[in-house]
């Protein structure tokens, strides 16, 4: 399946042989996220969700960086949209605020792979993003930094929870409180990303790793997804059951059940 690209303002949005891409294409702004850009994401996330001709997600960028964060030039970001004055102004924020953390609890929660390619330097709210997301590769002259603190706030999308879930309190400090910046060798090593290409090789390699997951079986695909994800915060007896209950239907339906029906049988 194959779809004409679609070009929005600050993104491209293409969908090839089962793979929608989303590319941030912004890079006067550095590809710096804004309402447009979280509305398109939106957009291809609630399609990805449904559309069963789609598979895979993969969300890259072009120019210098991968994202400069968040665009500081939206009234949004700079929570210029609410009076601090008026009553009830940090509620009216929070809620505001809730509505961005969705988009990226529903990546997380949709049962598909999303990769995340990040090709040159990232920093706040584009490493948030890709923290909902499954699979984060980097080229090697990829670089990561989280930069809310010094700016007086914190990296409030994911930039703290998640990160820590994923890279440890250790790594999380060093990251969101000291604001260092991490090289794609040490993203590689701490689990901020999963592989590390060179330049040259990236582009090839993140096409065939998405080619690959399209392949996979949807059903055995997704049903893993939720296994991992209830198992990370259960004990290990209903972490067991979980793997024992998802694998009965996968057991039981094609492929694997083709492929069982024609072994020998004593």
């Amino acid at each position: 399946m194959t779809d004409e690209p679609v070009e929005h303002p600050h993104a491209l949005v293409e969908v090839v042989d089962g793979v929608m891409t989303v590319t941030l294409n912004r890079p006067g702004k550095l590809n710096a996220i804004s309402e447009q850009t979280t509305a398109i994401l939106w957009d291809a996330v609630n399609r990805f969700r449904v559309d069963d001709g789609v598979a895979v997600m993969l969300i890259r960028a072009t120019g210098r960086f991968f994202t400069a964060g968040i665009d500081l030039d939206s009234r949004t970001a700079r929570g210029q949209d609410v009076d601090p004055d008026e009553d009830n102004a940090g509620y009216r924020y929070r809620r505001r605020y809730r509505e961005h953390h969705r988009l990226y609890d529903e990546m997380e929660a949709v049962e598909k792979p999303i990769v995340v390619a990040f090709h040159a330097p990232t920093l706040g709210a584009g490493i948030e993003m890709a923290l909902s997301c499954d699979f984060r590769v980097a080229a090697r002259s990829a670089t990561f930094r989280l930069p809310e603190v010094a700016m007086g706030v914190l990296p409030g999308s994911g930039g703290v929870s998640r990160l820590t879930k994923l890279v440890g309190t250790g790594w999380a400090r060093w990251l969101a409180m000291a604001g260092r910046e991490v090289d794609a060798d040490r993203a590689l090593a701490i689990g901020l990303v999963q592989e590390v290409w060179d330049d040259e090789a990236f582009d090839a390699e993140v096409q065939r790793l998405v080619q690959e997951l399209a392949a996979l079986p949807r059903e055995a695909l997704g049903l893993t997804k939720l296994a991992i994800d209830a198992s990370a915060t259960a004990d290990a007896v209903s972490a067991r059951n979980i793997e024992r209950i998802a694998n009965t239907r996968l057991t039981f339906q094609p492929p694997y059940s083709e492929q069982y029906a024609k072994r020998p049988r004593p």
